[in-house]
Formats: structure tokens, sequence, C-alpha cells
């Protein structure tokens, strides 16, 4: 009984409250949550397939943005060479030194890793080109879980020089520009790409 003056207010609705995680996730390796499922069917069907590589399209799209934003006509030549020439483009804009459209950028240097990933084709490398993307290559020992024993960090703009062959794999790293740790993170045998 509520005291006098005292309104009852609705019941709130349930809401499905999550269990614990101990109840959540089995221990049995064969069980697995529904998305794991799906996405290790998905890791096995692509398992040996090359990396998804960057439509030829959007490379086109980004090339003549940028060229747009220096005042020249869009890109005339076959969507095969887009690449090669959103780098050329990229380039030019950091020796003029201003900076890139960002989609532009990204396309040059995705375009480049691509390359660098169809050159040498592995696991046993990480190449971060930050913001834009990150491959794994380069043949040897498979890494699969944490952060990998080897990896290379390279800003947009060195990663460009390098595998264009503007700048030594050992001036960069001298340098600072470009980081490599671990026994197998030397990319000079693979380098220049183009």
């Amino acid at each position: 009984m509520l005291p006098a003056g005292t309104v009852r207010l609705p019941a709130k609705p349930q809401v499905n409250k999550v269990s614990p995680k101990s109840e959540r996730w089995s221990h049995n390796p064969r069980q697995h949550h529904p998305y794991q499922v799906g996405r290790l069917a998905e890791l096995r069907e692509n398992a040996g397939m090359a990396a998804r590589r960057l439509d030829q399209d959007r490379i086109r799209a980004a090339l003549n943005a940028q060229l747009a934003e220096a005042g020249e006509p869009p890109f005339p030549g076959p969507a095969k060479d887009a690449g090669p020439a959103c780098v050329a483009a990229v380039l030019k804009v950091y020796d003029a030194g201003g900076k890139p459209l960002r989609e532009a950028a990204r396309a040059a240097v995705r375009y480049l890793l691509d390359e660098l990933v169809a050159v040498a084709p592995g696991r046993t490398v990480e190449v971060r080109v930050p913001p834009y993307a990150a491959v794994q290559c380069v043949e040897g020992p498979r890494h699969t879980r944490g952060t990998p024993p080897n990896v290379v960090q390279i800003d947009p703009r060195t990663w460009l020089e390098l595998a264009t062959g503007r700048t030594a794999w050992g001036d960069a790293v001298a340098d600072g520009r470009a980081t490599a740790s671990g026994s197998r993170a030397d990319l000079s045998a693979y380098l220049p790409l183009a």
C-alpha cells in the first residue's frame, strides 16, 4: 500500500541485458560467436588469395580531383595508368610545398603498397603508412596475433619517395623518416617499385 499522495509510475519496459562474458562465450573452441563463425569462414575462403586492390575508378577520381585542384585538365589515359599518374601528381604537390588532397594521397599510397605486396607477397612484415593504409608482405614466418615482430612505419611523403626511388631506404631509416623494427623489416631489396 502506497502512502497518501504518492503517484504510481508505470513499470519500466524490460531491456534485455547482456549476460556476463563467461556465459556469452563458450570455452569450447568449436562454439563461436555468430560473427566469429562468419569471419572465420571468410578468412578460410580468402586464404591464399591476393590482397584486395584499390579500385581503378577510385584512383582515377582521386587523381582527377587532385589535377582539378592544381588547375590541370582531367587525366586522359587508360585506367591502368591512373595509379602511376596519381603518384606523380601527389609528388608534384609535395615538391611545390603544398599538401595534396587526402583522397589523392591515399590512392597514391595505397597503389604503391599494393605494388609492394605484388612484388613481395607474404605476411612477415607489416608496412604502415598512417593514416592511409597498412599491408603485410615479405615471405617468411606468418604473423597471426598481436603486434607483429617486423614493423615498418613511414609517413606518406617518405613512402612515395622510397617507392619511386627518390630516397634510399638506408637514408630514410637513418634520418628517422622511416622506422623499422625486427630482423626482416628491411625493405631495401624491394625498393624502388616504380
